[in-house]
């Protein structure tokens, strides 16, 4: 019986259970107070609606019981593979261990907080000079909380590299905790509304029912254990979200009725910004809180220390949440539970709860806010309100510094209809005011320093960001918004279909082997845009790909704007600006009315780890080139830019173009 008949079949034989007292979306009901019992190698804290246990003192999450489930965590895996924090980490140098997966097992246990109220207990794992190149060189406090009435968990982490010369320089490439779930149970999964659907089982990703596709994360099910997914792609990397939207995500068991979410009620302590994206939940059944992570960015995302280099940082409070549905309740309901909860959770941020003296309350932080206009006298006579503006405070940097900022905080909101903004809840520090407005090219930073003090509530009044420009616009191509989803996406090869994606407009970028089809578009020649005629919607390819050719090698691609011009300044300085969103070892050379000219007008030079293209991302890192394109390189009436992408090693070394624009010289 496939999955979706055997749904059916288990919400009618429910109806019969009647397990005690339920309410809609928060599942079993409990006026119980917290208890914690402590065993010789478990730690058990249970409010009456669930029951977490944790291995002692290594702080591993081996159970978690719940609504008539013993344990909703994988039995069938031992108990250090079912729930747990995680680092990979590098040591800095010549010598040294590289890219080391470590499952944190702590070496101490203290109880923390023991009331009815509520329990908070630490697992710690100090780190010292005769565990160089054994363990990341990081003391470690992991914390988890249970609260009276609570339907789910929290948990965070304390790291710190102290300074002091004995301490190894390392990089951290990556954070997280994961929760690996019964896939028994399991095999509905939520990451956003228009990404929700039944799961393959991990069994079908094993030899004999996947093909390996062109990287191991991508698999063609073959032949599954349900038949209806039988030629459909299985990738991770197709459900990844960006911090902005990645709230709240999990999965649905229909028998019993249960559903397991993890909620980031903040975006505050993960890196590089409301746009990075990160891995959520996957076939597994697997649900990750991704802290700190290089996916879509490479190399400029992951935190570098020095030696001696002191640093502290909280990742956490996340809340792990649980809920079932009333007997004859849809099951998939418990989504939008999820999503109210997660609501809550935001509206409670920051906790109150945290024992730490390291998580600031509510009362330790403070406020930033204002009003950002744009001035471009290109466009408006007036400035115009930022609309939509995405406004952050970061660690102090050079304008945009925030989207590779990886090892503190920073805060984000988004500036109403009339660019009003308040950024609330801001740790004490010194910040820089960042932002960028949809629609216009470019950051925006405040040149004031901003110092946020205990209690304060700062207002700086209105601000005006002016975009680049030093002319009036000849012609422009897409969207200035940082994401290459305007362009042509073209329909996916029928043999590497996720019948998700099938139209879905929001997301048919995500779908499996999309980079080949240029090649199939354009089997000789290259793309050719003709500005006044080509419409960028459907005649500009989402991504600038070498072209496979017979022999199954690659070669470069060499793209043209043509444009007609029916004025020249040849004394004057005309500008091109080339805004990227995204690059993998890849290079733009730029070339005016002269293709085979040796030496190019510019180049980016090779630029770009951030693998976007493979990964079903329409974008990675920002990039913004402002090219001086002379008049006398322009003639009288038709006119060529040459876009040429060299590199072939690869059929992912590519760019994914933003926005492109040519401004005649200033009037």
């Amino acid at each position: 019986m496939g999955i979706w008949s055997s749904f059916r079949t288990v919400i009618k034989s429910i109806c019969t259970c009647g397990k005690g007292d339920h309410h809609e979306g928060l599942g079993p009901m409990s006026s119980m107070g917290v208890r914690l019992r402590i065993q010789d190698h478990h730690v058990v804290m249970d409010n009456g609606i669930l029951q977490v246990t944790l291995s002692n003192p290594e702080g591993l999450v081996t159970g978690v019981r719940y609504n008539g489930l013993d344990n909703v965590l994988e039995v069938l895996n031992h108990e250090g593979n079912r729930g747990y924090w995680d680092v990979v980490w590098s040591a800095l140098g010549e010598s040294g261990r590289k890219g080391v997966f470590e499952v944190i097992k702590a070496t101490s246990f203290k109880v923390i907080v023991e009331t009815e109220e509520q329990v908070e207990v630490s697992f710690s794992r100090p780190w010292d000079p005769s565990l160089l190149d054994k363990l990341a060189p990081i003391n470690i406090d992991k914390r988890f909380v249970l609260l009276r009435g609570s339907s789910g968990f929290y948990t965070y982490a304390i790291y710190e590299h102290v300074g002091s010369e004995e301490w190894q320089a390392f990089s951290l490439g990556e954070t997280r905790i994961a929760f690996k779930l019964r896939k028994d149970k399991f095999h509905y999964m939520a990451v956003s509304d228009d990404r929700r659907r039944y799961m393959p089982l991990p069994d079908d990703r094993l030899a004999g029912r996947a093909q390996p596709l062109a990287f191991q994360e991508a698999v063609s099910l073959v032949n599954p254990v349900v038949p209806e997914f039988k030629g459909e792609v299985d990738d991770k990397y197709q459900y990844t979200c960006e911090n902005r939207d990645l709230m709240v995500h999990g999965w649905i068991s229909n028998d019993p009725p249960v559903g397991f979410w993890q909620i980031t009620p903040s975006n505050e302590f993960r890196t590089g910004g409301p746009f990075k994206q990160n891995l959520c939940s996957h076939v597994g059944p697997t649900c990750l809180a991704v802290f700190v992570g290089a996916h879509y960015a490479g190399d400029d995302l992951v935190p570098k220390f020095g030696q001696g280099e002191p640093w502290k940082k909280v990742f956490g409070p996340v809340f792990i949440y649980l809920n079932s549905a009333m007997c004859g309740q849809d099951p998939l309901t418990l989504w939008d539970d999820a999503k109210r909860q997660m609501m809550v959770e935001v509206q409670s941020w920051p906790y109150s709860f945290p024992a730490s003296e390291d998580f600031p309350k509510s009362h330790h932080r403070g406020n930033v806010r204002g009003r950002l206009l744009v001035r471009d006298r290109y466009l408006h006579n007036d400035d115009m309100p930022a609309n939509g503006a995405y406004l952050g405070l970061a660690p102090p940097g050079d304008v945009g510094s925030w989207q590779r900022e990886c090892k503190d905080y920073q805060f984000w909101t988004e500036a109403d209809c009339i660019g009003d903004f308040s950024i609330n809840n801001v740790r004490a520090g010194e910040y820089n005011l960042f932002a960028w407005v949809p629609g216009f090219l470019g950051d925006y930073r405040y040149h004031v320093p901003i110092t946020i003090t205990p209690g304060c509530d700062i207002n700086v009044g209105n601000l005006v960001y002016e975009p680049p420009r030093d002319g009036p616009t000849l012609w422009e191509i897409g969207i200035p918004d940082r994401s290459a989803a305007e362009f042509h996406v073209p329909e996916p090869n029928p043999k590497y279909l996720n019948k998700l994606f099938v139209n879905n407009p929001k997301s048919n970028f995500r779908q499996y082997g999309l980079w080949e089809r240029y090649g199939e578009l354009y089997p000789c020649g290259d793309l050719v845009f003709t500005v006044g005629e080509s419409d960028y919607r459907k005649d500009w390819f989402y991504a600038q790909v070498p072209r496979r050719k017979e022999d199954n090698s690659y070669e470069g691609t060499t793209w043209q704007i043509k444009f007609k011009l029916e004025n020249v300044q040849r004394a004057a300085i005309y500008k091109l600006r080339m805004a990227l969103a995204g690059a993998t070892l890849a290079e733009v050379q730029v070339r005016v009315n002269d293709p085979n000219k040796a030496r190019p007008l510019f180049t980016t030079g090779l630029i770009g780890r951030d693998n976007a293209i493979a990964r079903h991302g329409i974008h990675g890192l920002y990039w913004l080139y402002n090219i001086d394109v002379s008049g006398g390189l322009l003639v009288q009436g038709e006119n060529t830019i040459y876009l040429k992408q060299p590199r072939n090693q690869s059929p992912f070394q590519g760019i994914m173009y933003d926005y492109i624009r040519l401004e005649a010289p200033p009037n």
